[in-house]
């Protein structure tokens, strides 16, 4: 009994000591790392001072190009190819002879109607002399009233022959002015769809040929109503003002890349959204005197949308994401504390950030050392490594 005494307080005095133990290394840990933290240097970051800009807004859609003129040639009477008098690929104007149509018919059909209508004339002045005479006599009552009627019916029909001759003729000789097919536009021609020996039909579905205008050219983009109504609504709150004629200026960027050398200009906004795409067409106008543009290609649009008065633009590389994707920014308050921002950004612009919201002039952005700082800690301010990034 004596024994289990003994070894029960032996056991109390160990966990005693155990216990003194573990508050003094305790308290010595706390106060090492107070220690540390006093003797730990201050975060040094690199700050860019927020200025208002004045902004040009654009956007950049995709479009295709198209001719402002398209011409499918077609014959408009019924016969043989005898001539192609163009050259594939060239240019042609207005009024030029395309095709040669076999004429020979249609030169016999319009001697025919001459002939008829020269027949009718020379029977005219005797049916009219005749009908005056009996009219003379009609009053002496030397001839019948019938007699006379059909005088006069005769004359009236010999009139009537001479006007049907006479459009027979004008008809005769629209359709051997229609042996020659000519272009209806000036343009360049593209391949022809039939050789010479070929039949060929009035308005026949098939075009002989088709000629395109290419100076100017069209270009047709589409722009969807989320982004026609976002830009209404700004408009409408004052973000954004137009700048006059110069809104409706527009540039033209090529598949690889380049710009096109001259400045196009929005022609209309269709007022009809696209039930399959939700969305409106623009119309572009460009010219094209060296051809640079062909129809079908795809090209991407650069429009003027407004002029940001009081723009705020923040470097890229002082914005990140926070977990849930918003973006974030540090800035450096007046105190030379660390605060956190929530930014609402509108678009990239450079290489910064278009800022609709969360950053205000005058503020003093984090852009260099941001991974040692932490909100509300006390920072450093030094200069950028790169004071070229302040300037952009």
């Amino acid at each position: 009994m004596l024994l289990n005494k003994n070894t029960h307080k032996l056991h109390k005095l160990t966990m005693a000591l155990a216990a003194f133990a573990s508050f003094f290394l305790l308290v010595g840990c706390e106060r090492e790392s107070e220690r540390q933290a006093m003797s730990a240097p201050i975060p040094e970051v690199a700050i860019v001072t927020i200025q208002a800009e004045r902004v040009a807004l654009s956007n950049e859609l995709p479009g295709r190009t198209s001719p402002c003129r398209v011409a499918d040639v077609r014959p408009q009477v019924n016969g043989i190819i005898q001539k192609r008098l163009f050259t594939e690929g060239a240019d042609v104007k207005a009024g030029d002879v395309l095709y040669q149509i076999d004429s020979a018919l249609f030169r016999a059909e319009l001697d025919n109607s001459m002939a008829a209508l020269a027949r009718s004339e020379a029977g005219m002045p005797a049916i009219r002399a005749r009908a005056e005479r009996f009219r003379e006599l009609l009053a002496g009552k030397a001839v019948s009233r019938q007699d006379y009627d059909d005088a006069a019916a005769a004359q009236k029909q010999s009139q009537a022959d001479i006007q049907y001759w006479k459009a027979r003729v004008e008809t005769a000789r629209i359709n051997l002015g229609y042996t020659f097919v000519k272009a209806p536009i000036s343009g360049r021609i593209g391949k022809s769809n039939v050789t010479e020996g070929a039949l060929v039909t009035a308005q026949q579905p098939l075009a002989l040929a088709t000629i395109q205008q290419l100076n100017p050219m069209y270009v047709d983009v589409p722009q969807s109503t989320t982004e026609m109504l976002c830009l209404n609504e700004r408009l409408e709150k004052g973000w954004i003002k137009t700048d006059g004629e110069d809104i409706r200026k527009v540039k033209l960027l090529l598949k690889d890349g380049a710009e096109y050398p001259l400045e196009g200009t929005l022609r209309f906004r269709d007022v009809t959204v696209d039930p399959a795409t939700e969305s409106v067409n623009l119309r572009m106008v460009f010219p094209n005197p060296n051809f640079i543009l062909l129809p079908g290609m795809y090209v991407r649009v650069r429009v003027q949308e407004g002029i940001v008065e009081q723009a705020i633009l923040a470097p890229q590389q002082g914005v990140t994401r926070d977990p849930k994707g918003n973006p974030v920014a540090l800035i450096v308050d007046e105190a030379g504390k660390v605060q956190q921002r929530v930014l609402t950004i509108d678009r990239a612009i450079g290489d910064r950030w278009l800022v609709a919201s969360g950053l205000n002039v005058g503020e003093r952005l984090i852009v260099e050392g941001m991974m040692n700082v932490r909100p509300g800690g006390a920072v450093k301010i030094i200069p950028l490594k790169c004071p070229a990034a302040e300037l952009n």
